[in-house]
C-alpha cells in the first residue's frame, strides 16, 4: 500500500487529519528531506524515514515501490496537496509502469494557492489557474504558451517555482507578458513561506513588481482585471463589474463597445465610424465598415437638421418603422411615407409606375428639402436622384440602401454623382434595417464621446 499525503502549506494548522492519521499508521515515510520538520513530532515510534534531495522525485517513487512490494504501509511525503505539484503523479505513473499489483491512494491536502488565497482575503473569487515556471519536467517554450493564455484569458493566476538560483529570469518574462494585457496596476501579492514561521506577504501591482523580492519559497498571485485591493486583502468578485446587461440599451450598448473594441477608431471621420458601427450592429457583419459610403460630414449634417424637427421621406413603411419613435417624438419629426396613399396607387397606375416610385415622386413635391431615405426600391431612389440631378427638389441629404440584383448598383451609382450628402450601403447589400440604422446614427451622433473618449 502507498498512499501519497499532501502536509499543505507546513504549519500543522494546515494539516488536515485523515494526513495526520495516515502519517501517524506508516511503516516507511519517504519524502524530500526538508519536509520532514513539519511532521517530527507525529510520526510514530519505529517508522523508517527516508529522505531525499529536492530533484530526486523518481528515487522517492522507486523505493516507495520497493518498500510497498515488501509489504510495507508506505507513506510519501509533499507540500501542499499530494496531487498539485507535488509527489502523486510521479508515484502514480511509477507504478503504472513497474506492472506491480499496488494499492494507491491520494490523501488531499491545502495547496499552497488555496492557502495564499485565504490569508489574502478573497482573490480567488473567479476563474483561476496556477502556472509553475520549472521547466525541469516542462520546456520553456510550453510554459510560455500557458502563461500568454492565462494572461489573455484574464484568469487571476498562481505562480508556482517561479525562481531559482539557476531560474532567475521567467518571471521577469512572465511580468512583460502579463503587461501586454493587464493594467499596470493589478494587484500583486508575493507569499513567503506561506504557513511557516517566516511567513511575510507583499502586495504590490503588476508594473512594480520586483522580481529580486521573489525567491523558491515564495508564491505570486496576480489578480485578473477586476481584483482590487481593500485593507490588506485582495479581492476578486464572482462577477465582471460590467455584468451581462439585462435591458435592451444595456445589451446595445456592450454590443457597441464590443464592436468598438475591434476597430482601429482613428483611422475613421467620427460620424463615419458612428454610421458604420450601427450598421454592424444590425447585421452581426463587421464586414459592412468597408460597405458603407457616406459623403464628408454628412451624418453630423444630418444630426443637426434632425435635432431641428427634420422632416424625414422613406420609399417603404418597414423603413418608417425603424427609426426610433422615441427620437423624433423628442425632437418633433415628422416621418412620412406615401406608399399606401390612394393617390400613389393612382399615380403608378396612370404612369406605369412602381409604388415606391410613385410615393417618393409625390412626396418629393410636397417635402422638396427633406431628408429621404430609401431602404427597398431602388426605383424610388433613381427617381430622387433625377429629381436632384434636374434641380426640382434640394433635399437635406439621400440615404440610398435598397437591396436587390436588379437596378440596385446603377441607382446608387447615381447619388454618388449628386451635389448633395448622401450615405449608401455600396452594391447589392442593404435594406431597410440599414437605412433606418442610418437615420438613427444620425440622431444620436452626440452619443459618441460616451464611447470614444
Amino acid at each position: 500500500m502507498i498512499k501519497v499525503v499532501g502536509l499543505g502549506p507546513g504549519s500543522k494548522d494546515y494539516l488536515l487529519p485523515i494526513a495526520k492519521k495516515a502519517i501517524q499508521e506508516a511503516d516507511v515515510i519517504i519524502g524530500y528531506h526538508y519536509y520532514f520538520q513539519f511532521i517530527e513530532d507525529i510520526i510514530s515510534e519505529g517508522t523508517i524515514c527516508i529522505g531525499k534531495e529536492l530533484s530526486e522525485e523518481e528515487k522517492r517513487a522507486d523505493i516507495a515501490i520497493e518498500k510497498a512490494i515488501q509489504g510495507n504501509n508506505v507513506v510519501v511525503i509533499g507540500s501542499g496537496d499530494a496531487g498539485i505539484y507535488s509527489m502523486a503523479s510521479i508515484v502514480y505513473q511509477k507504478v503504472a509502469q513497474s506492472g506491480e499489483d499496488i494499492e494507491l491512494e491520494t490523501i488531499p491536502g491545502i495547496s499552497a494557492f488555496v492557502a495564499a488565497g485565504s490569508k489574502l482575503g478573497a482573490v480567488l473569487g473567479h476563474d483561476f489557474c496556477c502556472i509553475s515556471l520549472s521547466d525541469l519536467m516542462t520546456p520553456w517554450k510550453t510554459i510560455q504558451k500557458r502563461i500568454e493564455a492565462a494572461a489573455w484569458g484574464d484568469f487571476v493566476t498562481s505562480i508556482y517555482n517561479p525562481k531559482s538560483q539557476k531560474r532567475y529570469w521567467q518571471l521577469n518574462k512572465l511580468k512583460s507578458i502579463f503587461l501586454l494585457h493587464r493594467n499596470p496596476e493589478t494587484p500583486v501579492a508575493i507569499c513567503y513561506q506561506l504557513g511557516r514561521p517566516d511567513e511575510k506577504i507583499t502586495i504590490t501591482t503588476l508594473s512594480a513588481l520586483n522580481v529580486d523580492d521573489v525567491d523558491m519559497f515564495s508564491l505570486v498571485v496576480i489578480g485578473n482585471s477586476q481584483t482590487f485591493k481593500y485593507k490588506n486583502h485582495l479581492v476578486t468578485p464572482r462577477g465582471y463589474l460590467d455584468r451581462k446587461p439585462q435591458s435592451g440599451p444595456e445589451i446595445q450598448r456592450a454590443s457597441f463597445k464590443e464592436i468598438i473594441s475591434q476597430l482601429n477608431v482613428a483611422a475613421y471621420p467620427k460620424d463615419f465610424l458612428w454610421a458604420a458601427i450601427r450598421c454592424m450592429h444590425t447585421s452581426g457583419d463587421m464586414d459592412y465598415l468597408n460597405y458603407l459610403s457616406i459623403s464628408a460630414n454628412a451624418i453630423t449634417q444630418w444630426h443637426n437638421y434632425l435635432l431641428k424637427g427634420g422632416t424625414i421621406v422613406t420609399d417603404v413603411t418597414m423603413v418608417q418603422a425603424g427609426i426610433t419613435r422615441a427620437f423624433t417624438e423628442k425632437y418633433g419629426n415628422e416621418v412620412v411615407c406615401l406608399l399606401n396613399a390612394e393617390e400613389t396607387l393612382a399615380l403608378a397606375e396612370k404612369e406605369n409606375l412602381t409604388r415606391s416610385q410613385a410615393g417618393i415622386r409625390l412626396a418629393a413635391k410636397q417635402y422638396p428639402e427633406a431628408l429621404f431615405v430609401i431602404g427597398n426600391a431602388p426605383t424610388a431612389l433613381i427617381e430622387i436622384a433625377d429629381q436632384v440631378k434636374q434641380g426640382t427638389i434640394n433635399p437635406a441629404g439621400i440615404i440610398g440602401a435598397p437591396v436587390g440584383f436588379i437596378n440596385v448598383v446603377e441607382a446608387k451609382e447615381r447619388l454618388k454623382m449628386l451635389p448633395v450628402s448622401y450615405a449608401l450601403i455600396e452594391e447589392k447589400r442593404g435594406g431597410s434595417n440599414f437605412a433606418a440604422a442610418i437615420v438613427n446614427a444620425a440622431f444620436t451622433l452626440d452619443e459618441t464621446d460616451d464611447y470614444f473618449s
